[in-house]
């Protein structure tokens, strides 16, 4: 039996009975025909992207399911939620096709948080109306509906409800911490990131969904909805990535590896390896740059879409006369191995 991917989930609904989020401890990608077929006979899945809501009774049968192929760490999963009042959910996914339900977008955001996937490697096409805005509390997802009954509740027996934020989007970390990241604060990588391993993400560094590290990396910048950066590469103190969802850009920004944002630089098009960007300095596709020879000679004027994924360039703004300059980044930045050794 084909499957693309498949999560047990414990989550939230408001209280009208619509899901607020999922959250899935151990999703698979790919699984086991078996596996599948084992738990398909449990719940009745015929086949297709499903999302079918349990109640607590088929845990147990569920568990003997899971058991009875070797999938111990999914039977792990259903014994601990084994008496559970919280809603319960089996998301099956036949195939890669558009998410139907937010179960269905909480499993796939959660396949990139936990590094099964990369970014642009899974469809999340129609996503955002299926996510509903919430209100994420120190207490758990609440409907912006029901907040200010649970405020005023709360408030009566003498406690604060702490509203942390209000999005479509919880952070990364109540959902998914994969091995080798140090993140300083968690409230600023939102669950769909990619956080590759040995990267370093600073109190001032963003990641969005579908978007991250493929390795090493230390983000004390934004990496916007989208863009993906290689391994060995860094985001400087404020520097900016232009997301997809920005300006009305098609164009996928990435950057290659080891390279550097300096700084307060900008990034609008596909950075190829080993490249730099001097601090402060913004460069787009439409950024019309003077090319320099090894002699720092003018040999040519282009846009800078023009040298999307060439490698070893060094983009500098010339402080007298203003004009962004390029030349062939021969001392191609070093990373500080030291600070990357101890990620």
């Amino acid at each position: 039996m084909a499957n693309f991917a498949l999560g047990l989930g414990v989550g939230t609904k408001s209280s009208a009975g619509d899901w607020l989020e999922v959250y899935y401890n151990a999703p698979l990608l790919n699984a086991d025909d078996a596996l599948v077929a084992a738990v398909a006979d449990k719940v009745g899945y015929e086949g297709g992207n499903q999302t079918i809501e349990l109640n607590a009774s088929q845990l147990k049968s569920l568990e003997a399911a899971f058991l009875s192929v070797g999938a111990e760490d999914q039977a792990e999963v259903v014994e601990i939620l084994e008496g559970t009042q919280q809603p319960l959910v089996l998301c099956i996914l036949e195939t890669d096709a558009a998410p139907q339900t937010t179960a269905e977008v909480y499993l796939k955001l959660s396949l990139l948080s936990h590094r099964l996937v990369k970014p642009h490697g899974i469809n999340l096409s129609g996503m955002f109306p299926l996510l509903p805005n919430v209100a994420w509390t120190n207490e758990g997802a609440v409907a912006l509906e029901d907040l200010p009954r649970r405020q005023l509740s709360a408030r009566a027996q003498g406690r604060v409800l702490d509203v942390q934020s209000v999005d479509k989007f919880p952070k990364m970390a109540n959902y998914a911490v994969p091995a080798g990241i140090r993140i300083g604060d968690a409230s600023r990588i939102r669950l769909g990131a990619h956080v590759g391993e040995g990267t370093t993400v600073m109190h001032e560094g963003f990641i969005n969904f579908n978007a991250g590290t493929l390795g090493v990396s230390m983000v004390e910048g934004r990496i916007s909805a989208g863009v993906v950066v290689g391994n060995g590469s860094d985001i400087g103190g404020g520097a900016s990535t232009m997301g997809t969802l920005s300006g009305g850009n098609n164009v996928v920004i990435s950057v290659g590896e080891n390279c550097l944002l300096g700084a307060n630089a900008g990034l609008g098009l596909p950075l190829g390896d080993r490249c730099t960007i001097e601090a402060g300095l913004y460069v787009t596709g439409g950024s019309k740059v003077t090319l320099l020879d090894d002699q720092n000679n003018e040999v040519g004027v282009v846009k800078a879409g023009e040298l999307a994924g060439k490698p070893d360039l060094l983009f500098r703004r010339n402080s007298q006369n203003g004009r962004i300059e390029v030349k062939t980044n021969k001392s191609a930045i070093e990373l500080n191995a030291e600070l990357h050794k101890h990620n």
